[in-house]
């Protein structure tokens, strides 16, 4: 495949792309520095900015999938609004671009804990993740709305970690994974082979879904 990945240096973005390249896919990483991408054969590095719309859809045009894993930064003090506008000119230039396969990276803050009951929404949500967490909530809710595109939204569980890549998880629908009374995990790696592994063969289409061990 051809995949333009949106946020190749990020924690998330850095592991989908060393899953694609290894499975032999082409990547155009679409990032603000460049030059802090690895060198690969099937790699192409380009710089644009996730808020210009234009500059995405000229950098996205041509591909099979776009996979939206930008993040302003858990250090930007405006990072709710930040990813909400960037992934409305995601959405924008996906579909001014002519393609229509989508997967966003969100996270866990939107799935159910209980009836009714959002994981962001409980008391002991973590203050530091609440704008960012917000922010997907809403990107989610956008791409529910959204007509035009085959979109995919990822949820991790409530523990994103580093560590190996086993290529074994359970997967999940729209509740909080658990393991037994503790919440479940997955490494970042593992996380990535799920990404790619829905772009290869897609089974949430219009729908989101969540992974964990």
């Amino acid at each position: 495949m051809k995949i333009a990945l949106i946020g190749a240096t990020g924690f998330v973005g850095s592991a989908v792309l060393q899953e694609a390249l290894q499975r032999g896919h082409e990547v155009t990483a679409i990032v603000r520095h460049p030059e802090k991408l690895p060198q690969h054969e099937n790699l192409v590095p380009l710089a644009a900015s996730a808020y210009q719309a234009h500059e995405i859809a000229s950098a996205v045009a041509g591909h099979d999938a776009v996979v939206h894993a930008f993040n302003p930064g858990w250090d930007d003090p405006e990072i709710r609004q930040h990813f909400i506008d960037g992934s409305r000119s995601i959405l924008t230039a996906a579909k001014t671009s002519g393609v229509r396969r989508l997967l966003a990276v969100g996270g866990a803050g939107s799935l159910y804990v209980a009836p009714g009951l959002q994981l962001i929404d409980t008391p002991d949500f973590p203050a530091a993740y609440k704008e960012g967490a917000e922010g997907a909530r809403q990107l989610l809710n956008l791409l529910r709305g959204e007509n035009e595109l085959d979109w995919t939204f990822i949820s991790p569980p409530a523990l994103l970690q580093p560590g190996e890549r086993t290529g074994k998880f359970r997967i999940g629908g729209d509740q909080l994974l658990m393991n037994g009374d503790a919440p479940a995990n997955i490494s970042v790696a593992d996380l990535a082979v799920a990404i790619v592994d829905e772009l290869e063969n897609p089974q949430h289409l219009r729908r989101r879904f969540t992974v964990g061990y």
